[in-house]
């Protein structure tokens, strides 16, 4: 209360000095003590309704008067006969008092800690991703975080906790193993300090697949989805939602095979077509190398003819090196 009589003299002063170089000292207080009146009114008023009310008062009076005239304007060059006065005194009236009752209600939000969190939460929803459970069992997603090339927000939908402890409970020995897998996963993302854990009670009743829950959840928030399902994959994309494939993002950091190269491959087992072997290279791509059948459980050297890429993956076509060479010889000779 003491800094109010303070401020309200400092005021009546004020005026007071301002009078007296102009030989008006008692109507200089006068006015002094008025603003300052005038000053303390409105710092109470401030006080009880809130800054962020009366600048959103203020705003929406602005908005319903210029609203108003741009209205009048038209009425006026039209209907040039009529009183003009009336009617704009009508319309700023109207149109003002209804942009003042919306100013004051919208106002009430209008503080700096609530636009700080709306413009923090506007910036993780921009880098908000949609987990599937395929991702969280596969347990990938863990590394290519702590190697910084996801971050940003997850979003974790209660139903997909639901689906992990469904199947953590499982009867099935594996099925169960790869639920609580999961829940590990998910118990170490949550340690990651790039990223933060959201979990979220919004469901879809009407919806009963998770995959579809998903994809309108994502296409809700405008967040992505990472995945590794091919079907959850394609039905995202078709309804506008993009998608983070981890299978997709391993095939794309794979070592460049073209053909001509030699290799070494441990032939594992048969192929499906005739005389076919099958190998893999130390990342898991299949390596089919033509008359390897017989070379089952040998480690053989070979030269690759073709790559081919699958949305399963990569896979390269070879041929033995010693038939290759023999078949360079035979050309050589014609």
């Amino acid at each position: 209360m003491l800094y109010r009589v303070i401020f309200f003299l400092i005021f009546a002063l004020g005026g007071y000095i301002l009078g007296m170089t102009a030989g008006l000292s008692h109507q200089g207080l006068l006015w002094g003590a008025g603003v300052g009146v005038i000053a303390l009114i409105l710092e109470y008023v401030l006080t009880m309704v809130g800054f962020g009310t009366v600048i959103g008062g203020m705003v929406g009076l602005s908005l319903g008067l210029l609203f108003a005239k741009l209205i009048y304007l038209p009425i006026k060059t039209v209907f040039t006969s009529m009183d003009g006065t009336y009617i704009a005194l009508v319309f700023n009236a109207l149109f003002g008092y209804s942009g003042l009752l919306l100013g004051l209600r919208a106002g009430k939000d209008f503080t700096l800690p609530n636009i700080v969190k709306a413009f923090k939460t506007r910036v993780e929803e921009e880098h908000a991703k949609v987990i599937d459970t395929s991702v969280i069992i596969d347990g990938r997603i863990v590394d290519v975080c702590e190697a910084g090339f996801i971050e940003g927000t997850f979003i974790i939908p209660q139903f997909i906790l639901q689906e992990l402890q469904y199947i953590a409970d499982s009867t099935d020995s594996l099925r169960r193993a790869r639920g609580r897998r999961g829940l590990d996963v998910l118990h170490r993302i949550q340690k990651l300090s790039n990223v933060t854990v959201k979990i979220i009670d919004e469901d879809f009743p009407k919806i009963k697949e998770v995959d579809a829950k998903l994809v309108a959840l994502a296409r809700l928030l405008g967040a992505k989805i990472i995945t590794n399902d091919f079907n959850l994959n394609k039905v995202a994309e078709l309804q506008g939602v993009t998608v983070l494939n981890l299978n997709e993002l391993a095939n794309a950091i794979k070592p460049v095979v073209l053909p001509g190269e030699k290799m070494n491959i441990f032939i594992v087992k048969e192929g499906k077509e005739l005389n076919q072997g099958v190998g893999y290279l130390d990342d898991g791509t299949m390596v089919v190398v033509d008359s390897a059948r017989r070379m089952i459980n040998q480690q053989v050297d070979v030269i690759v003819t073709s790559v081919l890429q699958t949305t399963a993956g990569r896979m390269i076509f070879a041929k033995l090196k010693e038939d290759a060479d023999r078949e360079e010889l035979k050309m050589a000779r014609h």
